[in-house]
């Protein structure tokens, strides 16, 4: 049974600019380059035949490309306890507009909705066994991390199967930002759930 979650995937050139940040903090468990993303929603696990139905949920969200701006770097916590480090996305109409389409077209395809409010980040690491000083330190070093804007052009349906190590993500499908009829794209040979 696989889990799913809706995100943004992060371009190559975006990728390496944000591992460029990463190391310098004890106890941190930085994410591979190829797990950055931007979750716009988490799933879970779902059978075949609910996969099925996200796929097709998913399949009929239009909407225009839209330029995604990072800046600056900031923290999670829980009970007072600071689990992860993450970068920032600044907010936009086009990205709050998608998210919402996409929290719409899930609920409407039989998911409860979402009680978290939208954060739109990219996480770096998982911090529960980093020392909160090191991690503020980071977060003042890196404060004004900035890169140029991105253009977001799809977002894809990604399964996630644990490792050894960590969880591996994988684009399941991809639609097409486009607001044309038939924008969406599918990797080839790939099904939602396969």
């Amino acid at each position: 049974m696989p889990r799913l979650f809706v995100a943004l995937p992060v371009p190559e050139a975006l990728r390496v600019q944000l591992a460029d940040l990463a190391g310098g903090i004890p106890g941190a468990r930085w994410v591979p380059p190829e797990n950055y993303h931007l979750t716009l929603r988490f799933i879970g696990e779902v059978n075949g035949w609910q996969a099925d139905e996200v796929d097709d949920a998913l399949s009929g969200i239009r909407g225009r490309p839209f330029e995604l701006q990072l800046s600056g770097v900031d923290v999670f916590e829980k009970a007072g306890r600071i689990h992860s480090l993450h970068v920032k996305a600044e907010r936009s109409e086009r990205l709050a507009h998608l998210q919402s389409k996409v929290e719409t077209a899930l609920q409407r395809a039989g998911l409860p909705p979402e009680r978290r409010r939208f954060t739109p980040h990219i996480t770096l690491a998982r911090t529960d066994k980093a020392a909160p000083d090191k991690l503020i330190a980071f977060v003042q070093a890196h404060n004004l991390f900035r890169p140029p804007a991105v253009v977001m052009d799809h977002f894809s349906l990604f399964s996630s199967r644990l490792g050894k190590e960590q969880a591996h993500y994988e684009a399941e499908v991809d639609y097409a930002l486009d607001a044309a009829p038939n924008g969406n794209e599918a990797h080839p040979g790939r099904e939602a759930g396969a």
